[in-house]
């Protein structure tokens, strides 16, 4: 089966040793295999290590995966990612939660370890497998990544030549064109171009993306090895911003069909990233390696959406609720561009010392960050109170409504920041059975703000340490049991801000960083005669000076507490030759708003107090998905993504349902070059609550159908 699937490739053969002086190179890459759902080794945890080897829960999404489930943007993949969930927030740009706590509107998703720009929308056509990290990780990332990272490896060039393409035509007039082609140009060079083209029309909700990722590579294995590495991607438009909900016996009803589309024809969400890489490797006589990576970015994001509500009298019960119910359409709007420059050099090595094994990381990171964002984001088009021609009917969606851009001439805000980072971490074997992991990193982090008029403006200084610390029991060379301590913090500038302006001083409050620390007991096992691997965790994450209100003064205190314990599964690979499976499942039973400025005594509306469970943490969340070949022709696949029930953020006393929703795949190969895949997306065309807010939700895709017919050449 793994032979005839076109939707996998052999591993690349190993070339035969060479030597240069004392370097043993090889003239091909290793290469991690396009036809499995396990992966032995990942660089979510800085250079290349075993999983078995990182104390701390990794899923990873492997290429395999994602194709088989036709996951093309990065928020299908986190979607089936346990512990994850979302906040539908004002702004538009994804407010993403992990175990319960925020990675900074996408500031903790990395490309190829190196950070990412948070505005924009991410396609997985360069995706060579996506990573995630469970739990404090400011040791390996500096600021942020308290409930983890999510890393996307991209696609590197390969020392073979093979080529493959795919179109996709699927529900929503559908249309995707998608190509991954590799030369190699010479005894250790080569040229990978990944390109696609995607457009869609979803009852009024359009999408249109190009996308291309062309890299070179030479000295591939050698003592040097080189690269240049350039990224685009253009997506333009018209989002299904949210529906409202209503309340009935403390529960969030959804209300409007998934595939509806209710918002203006001038809504927009138009989003751009480009970039160019640099990178070298240089491998020493005494099997160390120093990676550099110097890369350079643009990302834009351009956002005027309809927030939908009911006009007039809310209905309490869907009954109320028909074809003549008054719409209103509110529009949002933010507008933000970023330009990154960021170099990264990480080392790695073994050597014995003191009658010890070390495997040794270290390294140094620095980025600069000169971001503007637009100050007024609300009524940016008007509003049904003003515009009488903003009011629709649940009966008349996508009734062909604009109206007029009213943002501009833009006025920025400007944020500029820039951080130092320097880490080292040892992994030192104590017997043949035991290791111990100690690692630490300083963080210089640097940050000013001025607002658009330039009449406010602040600066930020912080200097940071960030230890982590474990111990590793491997009785065997199939399991490994590890206990891991470490820590994360989030700076004030964050989101880009600093807080709201002092009463006392007329000048933004200068909030220093909030502080987490994980504490997790695991187990990871290799079955099924090595062909897949299981882990186990037990977590404890606790942001224990979280950013408050001040009641009494318009800025933000470290006076909160939260916690979540819990547990982590993972499971990826084969069961039989022809099994596939994986799962992933993320159990919080505990999870507590421990100290708040926001109290019984001192209550602020319907906002989540002291003593709350926090807003977006399901007790259980996570996917299973697996594939079985019928015949060496024929395979079948299905899966499963669910969450249980949870409030929004900052609201009480309000749960959304629990859902799950269920996904079925059927491929034939035709020959070991031509497949055809059917997909199903939400078989049962469920209706559920996606991304939450106090107001409104955004409602998870409706049922879609989609066939893919794939060549490889």
């Amino acid at each position: 089966m793994l032979a005839a699937s076109v939707s996998s490739w052999a591993q690349a053969p190993v070339a035969p040793e060479a030597t240069m002086g004392t370097v043993t190179v090889r003239e091909a890459a290793e290469v991690q295999s396009k036809d499995t759902l396990r992966v032995k080794q990942t660089t979510v945890g800085k250079g290349k290590q075993d999983i078995k080897d990182i104390p701390q829960s990794v899923t990873v999404f492997t290429e395999r995966l994602m194709t088989d489930r036709n996951q093309d943007d990065l928020r299908e993949v986190l979607r089936t990612t346990a512990g994850v969930t979302f906040q539908a927030g004002e702004t538009g740009e994804e407010d993403v939660r992990l175990r319960g706590f925020s990675l900074g509107q996408a500031g903790d998703i990395y490309v190829d370890g190196m950070k990412d720009a948070p505005l924009y929308e991410r396609d997985t056509f360069n995706n060579d497998r996506v990573e995630v990290l469970k739990g404090s990780a400011s040791m390996l990332f500096g600021k942020g990544s308290t409930g983890g990272v999510v890393n996307q490896v991209n696609k590197a060039p390969l020392l073979i030549d093979q080529h493959e393409a795919s179109y996709t035509l699927g529900t929503g007039q559908t249309h995707r064109l998608q190509g991954d082609f590799n030369f190699k140009t010479g005894e250790n060079s080569a040229l990978r171009v990944n390109a696609m083209i995607h457009n869609s029309d979803n009852y009024g909700a359009t999408q249109d993306k190009r996308g291309i990722a062309p890299t070179f590579s030479w000295g591939i294995g050698t003592r040097d090895e080189f690269s240049v590495g350039l990224y685009y991607l253009d997506i333009k438009g018209r989002p299904n911003y949210n529906s409202p909900w209503i309340a009935s016996n403390g529960r969030i009803v959804p209300t409007l069909p998934a595939k509806n589309y209710y918002g203006l024809n001038s809504d927009h969400l138009n989003t751009s990233a480009q970039y160019l890489t640099l990178g070298h490797i240089h491998r020493f006589d005494n099997g160390g390696e120093l990676q550099t990576r110097l890369r350079h970015g643009t990302y834009k994001r351009d956002l005027l959406a309809s927030v939908i509500g009911f006009a007039g009298t809310r209905p309490t019960s869907l009954d109320q609720i028909n074809s003549s119910t008054l719409l209103s359409r509110t529009s949002k709007g933010r507008i933000g561009e970023s330009t990154m420059t960021q170099v990264q050099s990480d080392y790695t090595n073994e050597f014995n010392w003191g009658g010890n094994k070390h495997q040794i990381i270290a390294g140094l990171d620095y980025y600069h960050d000169d971001a503007d964002r637009n100050a007024s984001y609300a009524n940016a088009a008007g509003n049904s109170s003003t515009n009488p021609g903003l009011i629709t009917s649940v009966g008349t969606p996508n009734n062909g409504a604009s109206a007029p851009d009213r943002r501009l001439p833009v006025a920025f805000n400007t944020f500029k920041a820039q951080n130092l980072g320097l880490y080292m971490q040892d992994t030192m074997s104590l017997t043949s059975t035991v290791k111990l992991v100690g690692g630490l990193r300083y963080d210089q982090f640097k940050a000013t703000y001025r607002n658009a008029s330039g009449s406010l403006g602040d600066s930020s200084s912080e200097g940071l340490w960030s230890p982590r610390v474990g111990a590793i029991f491997q009785p065997d060379d199939l399991t490994s049991y590890y206990v891991s301590f470490g820590t994360s913090y989030n700076t004030s500038g964050d989101t880009y801000q600093y807080g709201n302006v002092s009463a006392a001083t007329g000048s933004l409050a200068d909030t220093p960083p909030e502080k987490s620390r994980n504490l997790e007991i695991g187990g990871k096992w290799e079955l099924f005669q090595q062909r897949a691997l299981l882990g186990v965790a037990a977590f404890y994450s606790e942001k224990f000076n979280e950013r408050n209100t001040d009641p009494d003064n318009p800025g933000y205190l470290l006076s909160g507490k939260r916690h979540a314990a819990g547990m982590e599964l993972n499971l990826a690979g084969h069961i039989t030759p022809k099994w596939d499976i994986f799962y992933n499942h993320t159990w919080i039973p505990n999870a507590k708003i421990d100290k708040s400025t926001t109290t019984a005594a001192n209550p602020n509306g319907n906002a989540q107090q002291q003593g709350d469970r926090p807003g977006l943490t399901p007790k259980h969340s996570g996917s299973v998905w697996s594939t079985y070949a019928v015949t060496p022709k024929l395979r079948l696949g299905g899966g499963v993504t669910y969450r249980s029930t949870q409030s929004p953020e900052g609201a009480r006393q309000i749960m959304a349902s629990g859902f799950a929703t269920v996904d079925a795949m059927a491929e034939y190969t035709f020959d070991q070059k031509t497949s055809v895949k059917l997909n199903v997306s939400n078989l049962g065309n469920k209706l559920y609550a996606d991304s939450l807010y106090r107001g409104f939700y955004t409602p998870g895709a409706a049922r879609s159908v989609q066939v893919t017919l794939k060549s490889r050449f």
